[in-house]
């Protein structure tokens, strides 16, 4: 049987992306890949190991697969060795399709960190032979909303993105795009520049987390080295603040937005409106 694999399947994408394709298609047409199959197997479809960093693990995991969706390591810096890798043990394995979760405007993006390395997996995608779909992921929803109580904690919601406007939306839109190409033909070759259909500032989102919670939350906005400090202050690691910052710094130049609604069109409704993300972060 020709199967479907999601890689990095425990993941908050991978899960949604798992949960979507079982309306779709059998489970048993289903393959979950992960560093943990334990822990993938609770999802209800067939698990096997898989770890990017373990090339000897790769080929056995692709068996029997016709697509696969590669989605992104969450290794910066070592992400394109990683990808090289999985793309190289497709071929092995007699895997026919590749499906991408790259970045919002690819290489070009602002977001430089993130940009190389999807860029040069896309490269490696093309030179493969194989059958690919790109979908360059904007920014989820959740990245910010998961600031919410830090916000609500500390009086303002910081960050450094200027007037920057972000086309964002929920984890779950993208994991739905990514089933709908997964299992509907007419996506070869395709890229698909993904975002939400409609664009805010920080200083909007402030305003709607005040609208909803009742307190006026402001945006402060920050240089982008402020910004990495006061990450710092709350616990993260230098080098990840110091990343965070420089994302908020790729929202302010235009990375984060696109009005081109490829996504609502690939899933065929609208994407979650701010204020209802909004509105699920502000629940007890």
């Amino acid at each position: 049987m020709h199967k479907i694999a999601v890689s990095g399947a425990t993941g908050q994408l991978g899960t949604l992306v798992i949960e979507n394709l079982k309306t779709r298609i059998p489970a048993s047409e289903i393959v979950a890949l992960a560093r943990d199959p334990q822990k993938a197997a609770g999802l209800g479809v067939e698990a096997r190991a898989m770890d990017y960093d373990q090339p000897g693990s790769l080929p056995p995991a692709l068996k029997d697969v016709k697509t696969l969706l590669l989605i992104s390591s969450n290794a910066i810096g070592r992400r394109s060795q990683q990808h090289r890798a999985v793309i190289d043990a497709a071929k092995a394995a007699g895997v026919e399709r590749i499906v991408y979760t790259s970045l919002l405007k690819g290489e070009g993006s602002p977001l430089k960190l993130l940009a190389e390395e999807h860029g040069d997996t896309e490269r490696a995608l093309a030179a493969s032979g194989l059958e690919t779909t790109i979908l360059r992921n904007g920014w989820y929803t959740e990245n910010y909303t998961a600031s919410i109580p830090g916000a609500l904690a500390g009086g303002a919601f910081l960050g450094c993105a200027g007037t920057g406007r972000i086309a964002s939306a929920a984890r779950a839109d993208y994991a739905e795009a990514a089933a709908v190409v997964l299992t509907q033909q007419g996506h070869a070759g395709r890229i698909y520049e993904l975002a939400g259909d409609s664009a805010y500032t920080l200083e909007e989102l402030a305003a709607e987390i005040s609208r909803q919670c009742g307190r006026n939350i402001p945006y402060q906005n920050l240089s982008e080295a402020e910004y990495a400090t006061a990450l710092e202050g709350f616990g993260l690691p230098k080098p990840l603040a110091a990343a965070y910052a420089a994302f908020d710094r790729g929202a302010a130049l235009g990375g984060l937005d696109d009005g081109d609604r490829h996504l609502s069109r690939l899933i065929g409704r609208p994407t979650t409106p701010l204020s209802v993300l909004v509105s699920a972060a502000l629940k007890p």
